[in-house]
Formats: structure tokens, sequence, C-alpha cells
């Protein structure tokens, strides 16, 4: 069971009493990537706490002082790489939460599960998640033209989205953390 610890937060395995937080931020997803998540109401979000409940794979991110549910990380383990991604409530941006999440869980995902290489995919359009991704220290290894969609236009077709990869190997998070000092925002 994970239990990583932060100054302000927590991460840690979802619980099914999750629900209502998660259906926060899923009900109407920010991000395109997310749609296929989108959650119909309290009951569907209870369900979808409960499966995650499951899969280490995705980590609940919680304030420290109430546990409440603020936003999650996922990490698909794919040998020695791990694909990362994060996902917050739009009520909890600006305080430097998501940089405090995904710092800790690259640090156990190093140091604790001895991955080779993170990576993450981030849509052209989806700024902060590419400020967050410079922020932690990986580097832009290329854009995908028309990679994916997630949605389709007033016709009836896919919309198909620009998608940016972003990587670090063990020996760049070494260097970067000899050479950072963790800030909260």
């Amino acid at each position: 069971m994970l239990n990583i610890k932060t100054e302000r937060l927590i991460l840690r395995n979802f619980r099914e009493t999750d629900g209502p937080a998660l259906y926060s931020y899923l009900h109407n997803p920010r991000s395109s990537c997310f749609f296929s998540l989108r959650l119909s109401d309290e009951v569907a979000a209870s369900a979808e706490a409960k499966k995650r409940s499951t899969d280490n794979n995705y980590i609940a991110v919680c304030l420290k002082a109430s546990d409440e549910l603020i936003g999650d990380l996922f990490a698909m383990p794919e040998e020695d790489a791990i694909s990362v991604g994060w996902n917050f409530n739009p009520s909890f941006s600006g305080q430097g939460y998501a940089f405090e999440a995904a710092h800790a869980l690259f640090t156990y995902l190093f140091d604790e599960r001895h991955a080779r290489r993170l990576y993450a995919y981030v849509e052209d359009t989806n700024q902060p998640s590419q400020r967050l991704c410079q922020k932690l220290g990986m580097r832009l290894e290329g854009t995908f033209v028309e990679f994916v969609s997630f949605m389709k236009n007033e016709h009836g077709q896919p919309v198909y989205e620009n998608t940016m990869q972003y990587a670090l190997l063990r020996r760049e998070w070494s260097t970067f953390q000899a050479g950072s000092v963790l800030k909260p925002k």
C-alpha cells in the first residue's frame, strides 16, 4: 500500500469513499485526454474510486491536514520505463500541489521502484502540464502531429490533437535533484 507524505500532501491508494471528490473534477474534465474518464454521477464516481482502490497504478493525492482528495497521479509501468500523468481538481490549481505530488512520485519511482525512465504525454494545448514537466526536469523529446483524438467535431468527425512527449532518465533526475531546491510553486 502506497503512503508517501510531503510537506502538505499524502499520496496513497484510492478508497471507495473518494468517489465524491473524484466526481468533483471528473464530471467535466478540463484536459481532453481525460474525456474518456468523464463521470456521469456520484454513483459512477464511487464505482471508479472502488476500481482504482485495487489498482496501484492510480494514486490519490490528498491534503495532509484533512485527507481530502484533490487530484490523482498515475504511473503505468512498462518494464523499466513508466508512463506518468496527473489530473487535479481545478479548485486547487495554482498552489503548487501538482509539482509537490509529482516530485514525490518521481522520487519514489526512481529510488524505490528503480525506474530507468519516466515519460509523459501532453497535448500541445495543455500549457500547465507542459510547464509542470519542465519544472520537474523533463525534456521535450518530440511532438506527434495529429496523434490522437479525444473528441468529435459537430459533424461527428474525430478532432486530432498534437501530443508532446516529455521524458526523464534516472541519471537526469539525479542531476536535476542535485541542482534544485524543492519549491512548492
